[in-house]
């Protein structure tokens, strides 16, 4: 697969989580909606409500839509705004992890749970303690611990946080402080909350100093996931408003991670989130873009294409505009 492939027809998806479960690839996207909110940078014309549930057997194979999953009106404390979810397996159970704003306009991540990878889910009556901002990813590592990352700037309110704790006037650093990292943090055994103070997720340069507030090339913005490849751990991400998916690679799940460049070039729409799995023995950037309602940049669609690695463990830049 050397072409990008778009996954569904008939609704719009975006920030696909890929997984494999029993042989077969699951997909968790974002359920992108018409609202009629204008745009802003707070993100609110993304009033996505629910979430769908993809599956297929092979990668140019049929995809299967398993239908609403969760909604919005499912989940006791919601209040709006279902963005980028994933979602993890263990002992039987599946775990999708949410970001949503409360009744009081604040995002917290929750989780909800099945018996079956494609659902349904059953929510939590609380969010996960702790919690806070957008766009959780769940790592299983080779031990079986779990890891959660997340955060995202600008709508999605990681300024606003500190050592954890929220601000009263929450801001971005200067350009010449260094950037506001992602987060991570360790899962508890049942997987239903943290099991530790999330961590900051330091992004090294080339001389081993931490990314500057004011190089939007290569900063963390939003859309975290994490992959482990030749036995180095992936951290990928998106720069947010310069619209790269970007890359850095350290020796623990925690980091430090020293950045290394740019997986895919910008897309047509705003930016893009992404996933990384492998699947019979090949591996697939998953993302999305705008091409397919004429660049409107909150009704995306999500596609697949290969991945490809160098033979020093970098990987290889993948052009957003191709067709």
């Amino acid at each position: 697969m050397k072409n990008p492939r778009y996954l569904v027809d008939g609704l719009y998806t975006a920030d696909p989580s890929a997984h494999v479960f029993n042989g077969k690839l699951y997909i968790y996207p974002s359920h992108d909606i018409e609202s009629g909110i204008p745009e802003n940078d707070n993100g609110d014309h993304f009033d996505m409500r629910d979430y769908h549930v993809f599956s297929m057997d092979d990668i140019d194979g049929e995809v299967t839509d398993h239908g609403v999953v969760l909604d919005v009106q499912d989940v006791p404390w919601a209040g709006r705004q279902m963005w980028d979810t994933d979602v993890a397996h263990k002992n039987g159970k599946y775990y999708l992890y949410f970001p949503v704003k409360d009744k009081t306009d604040i995002f917290r991540i929750g989780v909800a749970v099945s018996d079956k990878p494609e659902g349904p889910f059953v929510p939590e009556k609380h969010p996960i303690t702790g919690s806070y901002s957008i766009d959780p990813a769940v790592f299983e590592d080779e031990d079986g611990q779990h890891y959660m990352y997340f955060g995202g700037l600008w709508g999605g309110q990681l300024q606003r946080y500190r050592n954890n704790k929220a601000q009263e006037c929450g801001s971005e650093p200067a350009d010449d402080e260094s950037s506001l990292p992602a987060r991570v943090v360790k899962m508890s055994d049942d997987l239903l909350e943290f099991s530790e103070e999330p961590k900051s997720l330091v992004i090294l340069d080339e001389n081993g100093e931490p990314l500057k507030a004011g190089d939007h090339d290569r900063r963390f913005f939003e859309a975290s996931w994490m992959h482990k490849y030749n036995g180095k751990y992936y951290f990928s991400y998106s720069t947010g408003n310069t619209h790269l998916l970007c890359y850095a690679v350290g020796d623990s799940p925690y980091g430090p991670f020293t950045y290394k460049g740019v997986i895919l070039t910008p897309v047509v729409g705003w930016t893009t989130h992404h996933s990384i799995c492998e699947f019979k023995g090949k591996w697939y950037l998953f993302h999305h873009d705008s091409k397919p309602s004429g660049g409107k940049t909150w009704l995306r669609s999500m596609k697949v294409t290969e991945l490809e690695y160098n033979e020093d463990g970098s990987i290889k830049t993948i052009d957003g505009m191709a067709d």
